[in-house]
């Protein structure tokens, strides 16, 4: 079917194979979550929506080069789209030898195509695409693990490879994952439909941590170029802030809030003007955007009121930890036996080897690097971190600290084999070069 359409004119000169590949993997991570929730709420499948939507992404590879980009590319994808979803919905019609309700359902589908604001059903509680198709991916038939995998890989546009980092689990068995989640939605006839509200809660923790991955893969990028990619910790913020409307009286959902408002506010001050990243204790605090640490900070207050008298969820605590570097105007101001207590807390709350790993830090903050380093050493055969840069670079940076510089060299050498992102491996190869030179 020919994509070329009216409503996004091509007019820019062809483009090289190179330059398309970038500009397009650029586009799609941004575009594909909200093509899936739109043909997936067209035919009612998530599996085949993805199908339409990757079959899209190669008719602009084979089209672009040659007739140049539309002068809106995105307007070009979604409209390609919704037209590959009305062919799938007109070759089903035709298959169940329906044409009368396939006539009723290409109406409504048209319907649609020219007014994408148009009236929601009145029972939709929660009337946002994205947020829709993160519910029916957090379905209860799907594992827990399974619907956060999923949801990362339709919502947050990652690929396998950078959601097995965020899992620290191997890409075969994420891969695995969500091909049978896809396949348990079909097989099980999963509509797709929003949860009424008393549905929300046995879905909302799997919401939650998709969100707050989605958020993560944004903020500190598992592989690529960049250290940052803005776009994703937007796209999270802006789902978390519609979930706290849908679900006001939810304690942990303001957590989250809070943690990803307070880790936001840092972004401008996290990177050089060269992309280098900047390290939290050498940010310049001047550049913290004090009005989202405002908005943090009174989520978390709501946080913690919606939760008096019962025991603090695990967004909370992170959230109070984030509010100990927000409320600290200088470095050397940070509250670290504060924090090292509330990742004991955490690690209580919600035990993994990661939390573990960030009481050590605190503890070298606020006791030195001397009590930190068997804490560090005793997480070194973890399964979950036998292959985490961040292990070593941690345990580097505590044995430099000592004066181990030979050993600190060797761990930092060793954070940057495993770094996935361009930017942490040149910061780890940077500073093991420097254990070097200062030993010299």
């Amino acid at each position: 079917m020919a994509c070329g359409l009216a409503a996004a004119v091509v007019s820019s000169p062809p483009m090289t194979d190179e330059r398309l590949h970038r500009t397009l993997d650029a586009l799609w991570r941004m575009e594909s979550p909200r093509l899936v929730a739109r043909i997936a709420r067209m035919t009612g499948d998530v599996g085949v929506a993805e199908e339409l939507t990757q079959d899209v992404l190669l008719s602009a590879l084979e089209r672009w080069p040659a007739d140049g980009m539309p002068d809106n590319p995105a307007a070009w994808l979604m409209t390609a789209s919704k037209r590959r979803a009305i062919d799938h919905l007109r070759q089903r019609a035709l298959h169940a030898r329906k044409q009368v309700e396939f006539g009723l359902e290409l109406e409504a589908q048209g319907k649609d195509m020219q007014d994408d604001h148009a009236a929601r059903d009145a029972d939709d509680d929660i009337g946002d695409d994205l947020l829709r198709l993160m519910f029916v991916a957090c379905h209860p038939v799907l594992p827990s693990e399974s619907r956060v995998a999923l949801t990362l890989r339709l919502l947050g546009g990652l690929s396998t490879t950078e959601i097995a980092r965020a899992f620290l689990q191997p890409e075969p068995t994420v891969a695995q994952r969500i091909v049978r989640a896809k396949r348990t939605l079909a097989e099980k006839q999963v509509p797709f439909e929003v949860p009424r509200r008393a549905e929300l809660g046995e879905r909302l923790g799997a919401v939650l941590e998709a969100i707050y991955l989605v958020f993560n893969e944004g903020y500190a990028a598992s592989a690529g170029e960049d250290w940052m990619r803005p776009g994703l910790c937007d796209e999270a913020l802006r789902l978390g802030r519609v979930l706290a409307g849908l679900l006001p009286d939810e304690s942990e959902v303001f957590g989250l809030l809070a943690l990803m408002e307070l880790q936001a506010s840092r972004a401008k001050a996290r990177v050089a003007v060269d992309g280098s990243p900047i390290l939290l204790m050498d940010q310049d605090r001047h550049r913290w955007d004090r009005l989202q640490i405002q908005r943090g900070l009174a989520a978390l207050e709501r946080a913690q009121r919606l939760a008096a008298g019962g025991a603090p969820g695990s967004y909370a605590l992170q959230a109070a930890i984030a509010a100990c570097h927000a409320r600290a105007r200088r470095a050397q101001d940070t509250d670290w036996p504060r924090i090292a207590a509330l990742y004991a807390v955490l690690a209580r709350v919600a035990p993994s080897p990661v939390i573990e790993l960030n009481r050590a830090v605190a503890v070298a903050r606020a006791e030195g690097p001397a009590a930190a380093l068997p804490l560090v050493d005793a997480l070194r055969n973890a399964p979950q971190l036998r292959d985490y840069g961040l292990l070593h670079a941690v345990r580097a940076d505590l044995l430099l600290q000592l004066g181990r510089r030979d050993e600190a060299r060797i761990a930092f050498e060793r954070a940057a084999d495993l770094a996935g992102n361009a930017r942490d491996r040149a910061l780890m190869r940077d500073r093991a070069a420097a254990c070097t030179a200062a030993h010299d």
